[in-house]
């Protein structure tokens, strides 16, 4: 089954928590046990599973991606938002997640981050849900 879940960024890079959501959705869709497909359908955002318990982790993550990759360069595409394309592939689009006991398997420290780099932007979030047979 298909779910979406919704984010708005406010800022132009932000990680933004998306694994209760994510909960909430499995919940609703009575999954106990299975896989959940977590799919970005922008070409300027990203998911990422990291530290979801020190906000600094995904400070540094930014700060360490503007570096590598930064707004203003000599890019030929001359949208203003190259460098969004390049950290949404460097990132990527897409996470695959085990359901177990109903929730999200994930370690003690991790979280699901919605990556925006283009933003502010309202955007939407693709859940394929598989439970097990």
């Amino acid at each position: 089954m298909l779910r979406y879940i919704n984010v708005r960024s406010s800022q132009r890079s932000e990680f933004i928590d998306i694994t209760e959501k994510i909960n909430e959705v499995i919940k609703e869709a009575g999954i106990v046990s299975g896989i959940c497909y977590v799919y970005v359908p922008h070409t300027t955002a990203a998911v990422t599973i990291n530290e979801g318990a020190d906000p600094s982790v995904h400070r540094d993550i930014q700060n360490a991606l503007t570096r590598l990759v930064p707004q203003e360069m000599n890019y030929s595409h001359r949208e203003g938002n190259a460098d969004a394309h390049i950290k949404s592939s460097i990132i990527g689009t897409s996470q695959l997640l085990i359901i177990d006991e109903g929730r999200l398997v994930l370690g003690t420290w991790q979280a699901v981050y919605f990556c925006e780099f283009d933003g502010p932007r309202h955007r939407r979030v693709t859940l394929k849900l598989i439970a097990d047979k």
